[in-house]
C-alpha cells in the first residue's frame, strides 16, 4: 500500500473518531469512549487532569451541555500519531450561556489501529 492511499485512508479513520469522540461527550457513551481510548489515556480540562478510569466516570454522568458541535478541525498525521486540533460550541444547561473552547486530541497507531492517548481542551482567553 503506498502512503498516498495509506494517509487518506488513516486521514477518514481520524475525521470518525473525532466525530464519535463528540458524539461519545455529547450523549455519555462510555462504552464507545472505551472501545477507542488507549489503556494510558489522559485528559487535561481546565483545572483538572484526568487518567481513563477517571475520565469514563465522568462521561457516564449528565452532560451540564447540550449542541455540542466542531468546527475548524485540522488533522495532522506524523507518521504513527496524529494530532486533531479543533474548536467545540455548546451551551451550559444550567444557564444557557453558549459557551466554545479549543482542544487537541493525539492520537497514536498501536498495532494498527488509532487510539487516543491523550486530550487537551481549553477555555479561549483562560
Amino acid at each position: 500500500m503506498n502512503n498516498a492511499k495509506q494517509s487518506a485512508e488513516d486521514l477518514a479513520i481520524l475525521e470518525r473518531l473525532n466525530n464519535d469522540y463528540v458524539h461519545s461527550d455529547q450523549f455519555n457513551d462510555v462504552q464507545r469512549f472505551s472501545e477507542f481510548l488507549a489503556e494510558d489515556f489522559i485528559v487535561q480540562l481546565p483545572g483538572i487532569t484526568r487518567n481513563r478510569a477517571e475520565f469514563l466516570d465522568y462521561i457516564a454522568k449528565p452532560r451540564p451541555f447540550r449542541d455540542l458541535a466542531v468546527h475548524d478541525v485540522t488533522i495532522r498525521i506524523l507518521s504513527d500519531v496524529a494530532l486533531i486540533h479543533g474548536r467545540s460550541t455548546y451551551t451550559m444547561l444550567a444557564d444557557g450561556a453558549e459557551q466554545e473552547a479549543l482542544y487537541t486530541d493525539t492520537y497514536q497507531k498501536r498495532d494498527g489501529t488509532w487510539v487516543c492517548v491523550s486530550a487537551c481542551a481549553i477555555a479561549p482567553g483562560a
